[in-house]
C-alpha cells in the first residue's frame, strides 16, 4: 500500500534509489533492466497514451534482469509508463513514472 512520508519523522525514512535503468536503443521497444542487488517482486508495468491503456504483469525481477517494453502502437511524445513493485526488504509498494 502507498504511504505518504511525514516529513516531521525522526530521523526521516531512508533514500532508496529507484532500481531501474533503462535503454532506449530502440524508442519502440525500451529494455527496462533491474539495475540494483535486491529483487523486485510483483513488478507491473502500466501504459497509459491517448487511446490505450494497458497492464503487464512481470512478476519478480532479479537483479540484473531485463525486460523488453513494446511501444509500437504507442504515441512516444505522450505515452506515460508507471512501474510498481514490492521491495522485500520492507515489503512496502513503490511507484515510478517515465515518459516513453
Amino acid at each position: 500500500m502507498l504511504r505518504p512520508i511525514d516529513p516531521t519523522d525522526i530521523p526521516p525514512p531512508p533514500a532508496y534509489r529507484v532500481p531501474w535503468r533503462i535503454v532506449r536503443t530502440d524508442p519502440a521497444h525500451p529494455v527496462v533492466s533491474n539495475d540494483s542487488a535486491e529483487s523486485a517482486d510483483f513488478v507491473r508495468v502500466f501504459r497509459s497514451d491517448p487511446g490505450e491503456c494497458s497492464t503487464q504483469w512481470w512478476g519478480q525481477m532479479l537483479p540484473t534482469e531485463n525486460m523488453e517494453l513494446c511501444l509500437c502502437t504507442a504515441d512516444l511524445v505522450q505515452v506515460v509508463v508507471t512501474i510498481a513493485w514490492f521491495r522485500p526488504s520492507d515489503g512496502q509498494e513503490y511507484v515510478w513514472k517515465f515518459v516513453g
